[in-house]
C-alpha cells in the first residue's frame, strides 16, 4: 500500500514537506550492490586464514553433540572419535562446493520475491528480544500483539525486506506452544519472506508443515520460501538442539544461517585474525554438514559478532574490531562461494540515545562495505538485544533505506540532462526552477523522515520534538494505516486447524519441553 505522492504542479517547501509526510511502504527491491567492497586482508592472508581453520578441523576436531549427526559423518567418511568430527579439508571443500552461490526468495506475494545471494542482500529485523520499548517508551514485556505490531511495522517498511520471526517474545503464550503463533504472525501480518524457528527439532519440523500449507510442499523442494537459523557453541560445538532443527530444514531443501555465536576474547582468542579463523571453521562444519544431510540444499555462512569489555564481561557491539571481522567474513565467504550473513544496526545502549545511534552506524556502514547478503537484526535492536524498541525499529529501517541508496552505487541515467542544465543556468544563478530540478528534486537527494534539518526556530516552533518522539508518532501512523494482505482464505483456514491440532498435542503446562 503507498499513498500517492506530491503531484509535480506543487512546488518549494510545502510540496518537499508534503512529500515527507506521504506513507510510503512499498518494498524496496533487494539491494543489489554498486560500490566496491572493502577487503582488508590480500590472497595471502586469505590463503592464512583458510589453512588456520582446516587445521583446526582437521586436528583439533568440532564436537557434534547428537548421535545422528555422528552417524551421518561416519557415513560421509569423517574421522568421528566419541563426539568429535574431525574434517579432511579436501572433504570439506567437496561438502561446500554443494552449497548454492545464490537462490531466489518466494513470499507469499510474488511481487516481493528476492533474487539472493551473490551481489544481492536483503534487510531483515531483529529477532529474540525478551522486552521492548513500546509505543509510550515504556520497556514491558511483550505480548502476541507486540508482536503482530513488529510484524505489520516490517510490511509497512520499505526497506525491510522481511517478517522475520520472533522479533519479541509473546509471553502471554506458552513457550512450548509459542513457535506455532510466531510463524503464524509472521505470514499473516506480511506477505514478505519471513524466518522461521528452530528453538527445537520439533518446532522446526512444525514450521515446515506450516510452510507446506502455505507454499505446498512440492513447491518447497524447488523453491526457498523461509530461514532458519542454528547458532553454534563456541568454541567447536554444536549441540542436538540445533542439528536437529538443521536437518528439518535442510531436508525440505530450506536454508539455514549457520551461525557461530562470538564473544570476542571470551570463546574466541582475544585477537581479530584468529578469532575469524575459529569462526571460519566452526562455520564450515555446519556448512558442510547441510551438504550430508541434502546435496545442494541451500545454506547461508552465519555468526553473530560481539567483542567482550575486559572491564565487565559485558559483549560490546559497534566497535572496530567487530568491522574489521564482518569485513574479513565477507572475503571468506566469497572465497568459498556462498552467501553470507551478518548482523546490523547493534547497540547496547538501555533507550534510543546517542549511544544506540553511533554503535548502529558503525555496524550499518562496515556491513554495507563487507558486501553481506542477509543483513540480519537491521530494525529495532538496543540494550545488547534485551529489548526491541519501536521508535529504533522505524529510524533503523530508515537507516537501512538510506544505505540502500548509497551502496546500490550512482544513478547515471540523467547525467546527460543535467548537465546540460549548468548550460541553462550559468555563472551565478540558481537550479531551483529549472525543469530539471523540478522534474527530480523528490527523487534526486534521499530525504530523511526520521531526521529533523529545519532551522532551530522552526524546530522549537514545532514544539522542539527529538527523534525518539517523532519515531514513536511515525509507527503509529503507520499502524494505523496498515491494511492486512489477506492470504487465501482456505489456506488461512488449514493454518488455523494446524496450529489447533497441535497445541492439543503440546502440553502447554510443559514450557520447557521444547522437544515435545
Amino acid at each position: 500500500m503507498s499513498v500517492d505522492a506530491v503531484g509535480t504542479t506543487r512546488r518549494g517547501r510545502g510540496a518537499r514537506r508534503a512529500a515527507r509526510q506521504v506513507l510510503d511502504t512499498q518494498m524496496l527491491p533487494a539491494l543489489k550492490r554498486g560500490i566496491p567492497l572493502t577487503e582488508p586482508m590480500g590472497a595471502e592472508q586469505i590463503a592464512r586464514i583458510d589453512a588456520a581453520s582446516m587445521d583446526i578441523l582437521e586436528n583439533v576436531g568440532v564436537v557434534f553433540r547428537d548421535d545422528i549427526a555422528l552417524a551421518d559423518w561416519k557415513v560421509a567418511g569423517a574421522d568421528v572419535r566419541g563426539e568429535t568430527v574431525h574434517l579432511d579439508r579436501g572433504l570439506v571443500r567437496e561438502l561446500i562446493k554443494t552449497i548454492p552461490a545464490s537462490f531466489t526468495y518466494h513470499a507469499r506475494n510474488p511481487a516481493n520475491n528476492l533474487p539472493f545471494g551473490n551481489d544481492h542482500a536483503i534487510f531483515v529485523p531483529m529477532t529474540g528480544a525478551p522486552y521492548l520499548r513500546d509505543l509510550e517508551d515504556v520497556r514491558r514485556n511483550p505480548t502476541l500483539d507486540d508482536l503482530a505490531n513488529f510484524h505489520k511495522l516490517s510490511h509497512m517498511l520499505p526497506a525491510m525486506h522481511s517478517s522475520a520471526h520472533h522479533i519479541v517474545e509473546p509471553y502471554d503464550h506458552p513457550i512450548s506452544q509459542r513457535h506455532l503463533r510466531i510463524t503464524y504472525s509472521s505470514m499473516k501480518h506480511s506477505d514478505k519472506t519471513f524466518m522461521g524457528m528452530t528453538t527445537s527439532p520439533k518446532n522446526a519440523e512444525d514450521v515446515m508443515d506450516m510452510c507446506a500449507i502455505l507454499f505446498g510442499k512440492e513447491f518447497m523442494e524447488t523453491h526457498v520460501v523461509v530461514t532458519g537459523n542454528c547458532n553454534g557453541n563456541s568454541p567447536l560445538v554444536w549441540d542436538e538442539t540445533m542439528l536437529g532443527a538443521m536437518r528439518a530444514f535442510a531436508r525440505c531443501n530450506q536454508p539455514v544461517l549457520c551461525s557461530p555465536f562470538v564473544l570476542g576474547g571470551a570463546n574466541t582468542p582475544a585477537s581479530v585474525a584468529p578469532t575469524v579463523a575459529q569462526l571460519n571453521a566452526e562455520a564450515l562444519s555446519a556448512l558442510a554438514y547441510t551438504q550430508v544431510i541434502r546435496k545442494g540444499a541451500p545454506a547461508i555462512y552465519g555468526h553473530y559478532l560481539s567483542t567482550v569489555s575486559m572491564k565487565s564481561g559485558a559483549p560490546m557491539a559497534g566497535t572496530p574490531e567487530i568491522s574489521l571481522m564482518n569485513m574479513m567474513i565477507g572475503q571468506m565467504a566469497r572465497f568459498y562461494d556462498v552467501p553470507w550473513r551478518t548482523s546490523n544496526t547493534l547497540g547496547g545502549a538501555k533507550t534510543f540515545d546517542a549511544q544506540a545511534g553511533y554503535e548502529s552506524a558503525s555496524t550499518l556502514m562496515a556491513v554495507m562495505m563487507s558486501g553481506a547478503n542477509y543483513i540480519w537484526h537491521s530494525a529495532g535492536w538496543n540494550e545488547a538485544g534485551m529489548h526491541c524498541s519501536m521508535a529504533k525499529f522505524v529510524v533503523d529501517a530508515e537507516q537501512c533505506a538510506m544505505a540502500h541508496r548509497m551502496a546500490s552505487g550512482i544513478n547515471w541515467d540523467d547525467f546527460d540532462e543535467a548537465i546540460a542544465a549548468v548550460s541553462d543556468v550559468g555563472p551565478g544563478g540558481h537550479y531551483l526552477g529549472h525543469p530539471h530540478t523540478l522534474e527530480n528534486f523528490q527523487r534526486a537527494f534521499f530525504m530523511p523522515e526520521m531526521f529533523d534539518n529545519n532551522s532551530i526556530e522552526q524546530w522549537q516552533a514545532e514544539g522542539s520534538v527529538e527523534i525518539n518522539e517523532r519515531a514513536m508518532s511515525r509507527a503509529k501512523d503507520l499502524l494505523n494505516a496498515y491494511e492486512e494482505p489477506k492470504m487465501d482464505e482456505a489456506v488461512n483456514e488449514e493454518l488455523l486447524d494446524y496450529i489447533a491440532r497441535r497445541e492439543r498435542e503440546i502440553p502447554a503446562a510443559d514450557a520447557l519441553n521444547q522437544d515435545y
